[in-house]
């Protein structure tokens, strides 16, 4: 399992890399065009933070031009490049072709039989919207459930975003997502706990320890 920033936003991969324990960063072109910085600079950027995966998602609408848009993310980001490449007949031609050369996931996915698809093409990862599927579909995580199913034994994963609490976090790893990608936000909810506080709490009041 893997936990992932879901941000393009300079100041918070920075913060999210110091922690130690989140793997890399996803990005999409909403979260891009949030930043000050030009995509390009901003790629660049996450990559002198980061030494796992940074994910890059296609904007281009034409095979050719998809193709050209792959190598130039791949291009700035070496081989911590995961493209992220839309659920769409022309989107999986993509990953088919380009799954060999260049690690691809699969974003957007609404349905099971698209991951399927996902699988077939040779995606590394499958990205399912859990709270927007929710929204939209009624039960984002039983379409994580479905996925999961689909893909036991395989080597395409469930990379899950749009989790808006860390209840519903943990909801989508039970249901068999293996890798998380959150806001700052909620990655640092996961830390924290008001019994765990209080506990802190008692021990500093009540005990000894090397430095008091």
């Amino acid at each position: 399992m893997a936990l992932y920033l879901d941000s393009a936003i300079l100041s918070e991969a920075e913060a999210a890399s110091q922690w130690g324990w989140v793997k890399g960063v996803t990005t999409n072109p909403t979260l891009l065009a949030k930043s000050d910085l030009s995509p390009e600079a901003t790629l660049k950027g996450l990559k002198q933070l980061f030494r796992g995966e940074i994910y890059y998602q296609l904007t281009a609408l034409d095979f050719e031009n998809m193709l050209e848009e792959a190598w130039a993310a791949y291009n700035i980001l070496g081989e911590q490049t995961v493209l992220k490449v839309p659920a769409t007949s022309l989107g999986f031609q993509v990953v088919a072709h380009l799954s060999p050369k260049i690690a691809c996931s699969v974003t957007g996915i609404y349905s099971a039989y698209q991951a399927a698809v996902a699988q077939e093409a040779g995606a590394k990862y499958a990205i399912a919207y859990v709270n927007r599927a929710t929204r939209f579909l009624g039960d984002g995580i039983t379409l994580v459930k479905d996925m999961a199913e689909i893909l036991a034994g395989s080597e395409t994963k469930i990379l899950a975003a749009s989790i808006k609490s860390p209840e519903e976090a943990v909801a989508t790893l039970k249901a068999g997502a293996y890798h998380l990608t959150l806001p700052l936000d909620i990655l640092q909810s996961l830390t924290t706990h008001e019994l765990s506080n209080k506990t802190v709490q008692e021990f500093h009041q009540n005990g000894r320890g090397l430095l008091s």
